[in-house]
């Protein structure tokens, strides 16, 4: 698989990255179906061997056990793979999530062992804030985060989910090599706000998580039945009453234009995405998804395909928020 520049700070990561969310449950609740260890951990084998050894995952993910599933995947070839992983959300000493936001200095180093204890490692390739804790100048967390870059406990930093204003404050404190938020043709907001400019002209790369539109895009769904009672994407505005249904329909516009071009929907999800110069991080738990996915790296679409598709659903178009009231307030915007 290609490799591309993640940021101007010397990370270089295949184009395509490997969500590891979906691979265990949180908070007791299975994310996107019912989670398979083995298969997870084939799924993260057969990725590398696509080149596609970029893994993001979270302290909240479980909480913990997601970076644990990671250190059993990634055990005696720590060297072959990149890892991502994030804090933000407070876990306590019992690890249990409180649901309360911390990123102060104490807090930020506690994470940080944490994770590395978690995931068995001496060092933590890209180390995200996960949400801004408002309680927290974010110079501090930054300051914090760049003391464990000079202690050689982590390599990059990133910020996930925050406004244009709160990435320049943080990159005047220490270099931020990526800013991580929802990114795919049914959430465009980063396009609206003026993100993806700001990040260039600063030189931070931008990393796409649920680039298929929380599986929305893949077709899988077509009624709310498909989702299973405790299936968190039923709290979601996307997933909920008409909204879906109107999101079918601009679905099935995609869909007929993947099938002329022969690949499958996901596949020209992802390619849009890609062409972005965006590092998407779809997540999958299995190994056909993952090869349907890494397909998406050797689709080439042209100026006029990407029209089309933007077209399709134009800047500004509801497509449903990507969170409930209570997330989208967790935003920094």
């Amino acid at each position: 698989m290609k490799r591309v520049n993640l940021g101007s700070q010397g990370l270089v990561v295949p184009a395509l990255g490997l969500g590891c969310m979906g691979m265990t449950a949180m908070a007791h609740r299975d994310i996107y179906g019912k989670a398979d260890e083995a298969e997870a951990i084939a799924t993260i084998h057969r990725s590398r061997e696509h080149g596609g050894n970029f893994l993001d995952t979270a302290d909240l993910y479980g909480p913990l056990i997601n970076e644990q599933l990671i250190a059993k995947a990634i055990k005696n070839r720590r060297d072959d793979y990149l890892i991502a992983t994030k804090f933000g959300w407070e876990i306590d000493d019992t690890h249990q999530i409180t649901w309360q936001f911390r990123a102060d200095k104490a807090y930020v180093k506690k994470a940080a062992e944490r994770s590395l204890k978690n995931l068995a490692t001496d060092y933590i390739d890209l180390y995200y804030l996960h949400r801004l804790d408002p309680a927290t100048p974010i110079e501090e967390t930054v300051q914090a985060m760049s003391e464990l870059v000079q202690e050689g406990k982590i390599r990059y930093i990133g910020l996930s989910e925050v406004s244009i204003d709160t990435i320049r404050r943080a990159h005047a404190i220490h270099p931020i090599t990526a800013v991580q938020t929802e990114y795919s043709l049914f959430e465009r907001s980063a396009e609206e706000t003026g993100l993806l400019p700001a990040l260039a002209e600063l030189g931070i790369g931008f990393v796409a998580y649920s680039p298929l539109g929380r599986g929305f895009i893949t077709g899988d769904l077509k009624s709310l039945d498909d989702l299973a009672a405790d299936d968190f994407r039923r709290s979601l505005p996307r997933f909920q009453g008409e909204q879906f249904y109107k999101n079918l329909e601009l679905l099935a516009a995609i869909q007929a234009m993947a099938l002329e071009k022969q690949v499958t929907v996901s596949q020209l999800a992802l390619a849009w995405v890609l062409a972005k110069g965006v590092v998407p991080i779809p997540g999958t738990k299995r190994r056909k998804y993952l090869d349907e996915n890494i397909g998406a790296t050797q689709i080439q679409l042209s100026d006029e395909d990407l029209e089309r598709l933007e077209a399709i659903i134009p800047l500004g178009t509801q497509t449903g928020d990507r969170y409930d009231q209570a997330g989208m307030q967790a935003i920094d915007q």
